[in-house]
């Protein structure tokens, strides 16, 4: 079995070639502007530059390599960034799925091409959600609040279509906080790596302020560890049927304070808080949480890693880095 990652440059690329390589597979892996560093990816697989955007090469590389199955992770991902560079976001994540679903339905009719794919969509589609509305079910109409959740609805809309009209076999995750090791700029890798400096630092000058810059303390996440999400992604795309929308949600909702006071226990030294308005979204979903309900029934998947050992992982991942 061959299988082709796009995005293997992020986080959930770094743990799925992982994962892929130790089930057998043949893995093409393909980055671009990576958030880790590529050189920690196995040799094993075969690994590539591959701007999504570039219509002629996503179908190179999928008649070269002829996958079994497509994990296509490739994104710009971040929220904040969408704000920031909102027209490189709406090209990545949806002009990048119209190129690789177009390239699979080309090759599909020429060669009889059809591997399944799993699209990596996002809980930002639902968009602002009241307590009272959680755990937010597929059914809930979305309402993105920023262009990266507007981006993800559109390849989520996108990926239906070439099902639809085409018969791909696509299925569609929408994915909650995901953390551990090798990500960046989500709130338990940042607060992670800031702890870990301040670790560091503690060791050259036993006289540095101990204070952990934090954003909203009282927003709700229920949080995944990326190692539980890619195997989902696995056990999904054998399980699931073809051209439908799955929650993947951690089954328990954490304070961002409550994340604070487990980094306390696994840190050496005492430390105090500051809010930096920086670090404060224009708008920020006061709870994320999401019913997996109908994927579990389905596949029969469960997380097997509690956040205390995300936690732990990630500060231990930092240490080795930094």
């Amino acid at each position: 079995m061959k299988a082709w990652v796009t995005g293997a440059g992020g986080m959930m690329g770094q743990h799925l070639v992982r994962l892929l390589l130790e089930k057998g597979y043949s893995v093409l892996g393909t980055y671009y502007q990576p958030t880790t560093d590529i050189k920690q990816l196995p040799k094993q697989a075969q690994i590539e530059e591959c701007d999504v955007r570039n219509r002629a090469l996503v179908k190179k590389f999928l008649y070269d390599f002829k996958p079994d199955e497509i994990y296509h992770l490739a994104a710009q991902s971040y929220p904040t960034k969408s704000w920031e560079d909102p027209w490189y976001t709406i090209q990545t994540n949806v002009l990048g799925s119209v190129n690789l679903f177009e390239a699979v339905k080309e090759l599909k009719k020429e060669f009889g091409l059809n591997p399944k794919i799993v699209s990596a969509c996002s809980s930002a589609e639902y968009g602002y959600v009241s307590e009272e509305q959680v755990p937010v079910k597929e059914s809930m109409q979305p309402k993105p609040l920023h262009p990266y959740g507007v981006s993800k609805l559109a390849q989520e809309a996108l990926a239906y279509q070439y099902y639809k009209n085409f018969n791909l076999h696509i299925v569609s995750f929408r994915i909650f906080n995901t953390t551990g090791p090798f990500k960046v700029n989500d709130v338990c890798a940042d607060l992670t790596h800031r702890l870990i400096t301040i670790e560091k630092n503690l060791a050259t000058n036993k006289n540095i302020e101990k204070k952990l810059r934090v954003g909203n303390t009282k927003a709700k996440r229920a949080i995944t560890d990326v190692r539980d999400i890619i195997n989902a992604f696995y056990i999904g795309l054998q399980k699931c049927p073809p051209g439908e929308v799955y929650n993947l949600s951690g089954e328990k909702v954490y304070q961002i304070e409550d994340i604070i006071k487990i980094l306390k226990t696994f840190v050496d030294f005492d430390f105090t808080t500051f809010v930096d308005p920086v670090l404060i979204r224009p708008t920020d979903e006061p709870i994320i949480y999401g019913d997996s309900t109908k994927f579990k029934n389905i596949t029969g998947w469960k997380q097997e890693i509690n956040l205390e050992k995300t936690l732990k992982d990630m500060l231990d991942f930092w240490r080795k880095v930094l």
